[in-house]
């Protein structure tokens, strides 16, 4: 990927309502440049969509937790994506190396929630499970680090 791609994946991933000529700016480069780049990069893959960022306070979801799970049953299809997707409080499945076989991280609204939550979890996709709740979040939704030389710029970390 081209440096002056990257500075512009760089930005819109620290602010993703960044009009094109603010990008423009910050860049260098023409507002009509800046476009084509920024649908290029949709084009191609790079950018494959904006979202808000949510306080799940706010909303009512003050309790993450990452619940690891494994098969009660190793000879079992791996199948428990499919069989949690309906679980709309999972919030991120990933598939890990390990002793689990999954690691999920959901959001719920307290401690009465993630027990049922668990149960849910249990009974549909027949597997057994290992939850951590989170305390606090120093950081999250950081930018990936694109610049050139392996470090994010700076003034991405705040």
């Amino acid at each position: 990927m081209e440096e002056i791609d990257r500075q512009i994946v760089t930005l819109l991933t620290t602010d993703g309502r960044m009009s094109f000529t603010d990008l423009a700016k910050e860049t260098g480069l023409s507002v009509s440049a800046v476009h084509q780049r920024v649908r290029r990069l949709e084009k191609r893959g790079v950018i494959r969509g904006y979202a808000a960022l949510v306080d799940h306070d706010a909303v009512g979801l003050a309790l993450t937790a990452f619940i690891s799970i494994k098969p009660i049953d190793p000879a079992a299809p791996d199948d428990a994506p499919e069989r949690l997707a309906h679980l709309t409080a999972i919030e991120a499945c990933h598939s890990v190396a390990g002793d689990e076989s999954y690691i999920l991280k959901v959001r719920v609204g307290g401690a009465l929630d993630l027990e049922e939550l668990l149960q849910q979890i249990r009974a549909s996709a027949n597997v057994s499970t290992r939850t951590t709740v989170v305390l606090s979040t120093p950081y999250e939704h950081r930018p990936p680090p694109l610049a050139s030389g392996g470090d994010p710029p700076a003034e991405a970390d705040s």
